[in-house]
């Protein structure tokens, strides 16, 4: 068995079997980010020394029978917007250049005290302020599908050290999508949590009333498993998960507006899939869903601005043109028509609970519209820049807008997932569905 594409969980147990040894995969996937010709532009840096003692401490705890948790000596990565005690975190951005944090992000920490090992740091999108993926300030990461195309953002390190072998898993961060248009991109599952289910502390914000962290793996199951050790709780029950019976929203209009054909019909396949395993589907559309997409521009980039506006005036030449001008249009937002904005998608929240969802297991949508543009056009192209990325964005931020967690699945047609949207606070529910669904769609 090739132990560098194993799920995470699968890992777990092989070392709770004595199959495999934490030391040995740890060096293991080491030496296979060393050895990859992509690796500068996939990790920011390797945390070796880190890694090997956490090895090491796993290895001892396996060999007393006093593991962690089920995924305690498991390898994976993290997006460089995550702190890392004593270690170089950029968030991918040349403002922060240098900035070396005293203290992991609690988040990590919490995988630490559970024997996670911590491979290193992946490559992001500038400020994590874009879905494709590109950065040519720091590093552009390639699609582990086709290295010619966006690889998604902005945790595109992370799900391509997952994708290509470097890393068992990954965690990411989630504002309009960040999490799950990589993982969708690059073949895997993403989860973006309810917004506050983790604690923020330690992570380097780009909008705090969105901003999330999520897992980037290859099964549920080894999201459900990081998700629950990041939020210090039981991990979800997934035994016997099954779409019989489920009541399942396909949510027409605005998510299929300019899509392609591919996404689009991989997504129509899914549903049939689904639907032929017992699941109950719906096809539903509701203008609910329209106006609460129509306050993006109100609320996104004015709160990213906000948080960064000093720091961006005092050298914009440090940044991306594409990605100065996107936070930039921030400062067109008065203050009024930003509290404006965020009373209306209170209601608009309301609604969408009391009027659209209520009696549904799970909303569907393409996870991304698009398939991958190509890197070199996006590069070269601004007009296409930025229309490319406000369409990858479109559907993953529903969720965002919506304050519901959400997972991306593969479909098996590539770079095309399928995402489920639950109900907000209700992540292990969720999770539950996402395991059925997976099972029927395999």
């Amino acid at each position: 068995m090739d132990w560098l594409r194993a799920s995470a969980t699968q890992q777990g147990r092989a070392i709770l079997a004595g199959v495999l040894d934490p030391i040995d995969q740890t060096e293991a996937y080491l030496a296979a980010a060393k050895d990859h010709p992509d690796c500068a532009r996939i990790y920011a840096r390797l945390t070796a020394a880190r890694a090997r003692s956490e090895a090491v401490a796993s290895h001892d705890r396996a060999k007393q029978e006093r593991r962690h948790s089920l995924l305690d000596g498991v390898a994976i990565s993290w997006k460089d917007n995550i702190d890392s005690g004593g270690t170089v975190t950029e968030a991918g951005s040349r403002l922060l250049e240098g900035r070396v944090p005293r203290k992991d992000a609690n988040i990590l920490a919490r995988a630490a005290r559970r024997g996670m090992v911590c491979l290193g740091k992946t490559h992001m999108t500038e400020l994590a302020f874009s879905g494709l993926g590109l950065n040519p300030r720091t590093a552009t990461p390639p699609n582990a599908l086709d290295p010619d195309l966006a690889p998604g953002g902005s945790s595109s390190g992370a799900a391509v050290s997952v994708a290509l072998g470097l890393a068992a898993a990954a965690v990411g961060t989630d504002t309009g999508g960040s999490v799950r248009v990589p993982a969708a991109w690059n073949g895997l599952v993403g989860f973006k949590p309810t917004h506050g289910a983790l604690p923020e502390k330690g992570v380097v914000p780009l909008a705090r009333k969105f901003d999330i962290a999520g897992p980037i793996a290859r099964t549920v199951e080894d999201c459900a498993q990081i998700f629950a050790i990041m939020a210090d709780q039981r991990a979800p029950d997934l035994d016997g998960a099954s779409v019989q019976g489920l009541r399942l929203m396909v949510l027409e209009g605005l998510p299929f507006d300019d899509a392609e054909s591919g996404p689009v019909t991989a997504f129509q396949n899914a549903v049939d899939r689904l639907g032929r395993a017992g699941a109950q589907v719906a096809h539903v559309s509701t203008d609910w869903l329209n106006r609460a997409m129509a306050l993006s521009p109100q609320l996104f980039a004015p709160e990213a601005y906000g948080i960064w506006r000093a720091q961006i005036e005092d050298a914009p030449e440090l940044m991306w043109q594409p990605i100065l001008e996107r936070f930039r249009s921030g400062a067109e937002v008065s203050a009024p028509d930003y509290v404006a904005a965020w009373e209306s998608l209170a209601r608009v929240r309301r609604k969408w609970i009391k009027e659209v969802v209520g009696g549904y297991d799970a909303v569907l949508v393409p996870t991304v519209p698009i398939l991958p543009p190509a890197t070199e056009r996006l590069m070269t192209d601004g007009a296409e820049f930025v229309r490319a990325n406000l369409l990858t964005l479109r559907n993953t931020r529903i969720a965002n807008l919506l304050g519901l967690p959400a997972i991306t699945l593969p479909t098996g047609h590539p770079a095309c997932g399928i995402s489920l949207l639950g109900h907000a606070g209700h992540d292990r529910h969720l999770l539950r569905v996402a395991a059925g669904a997976e099972a029927a769609l395999a």
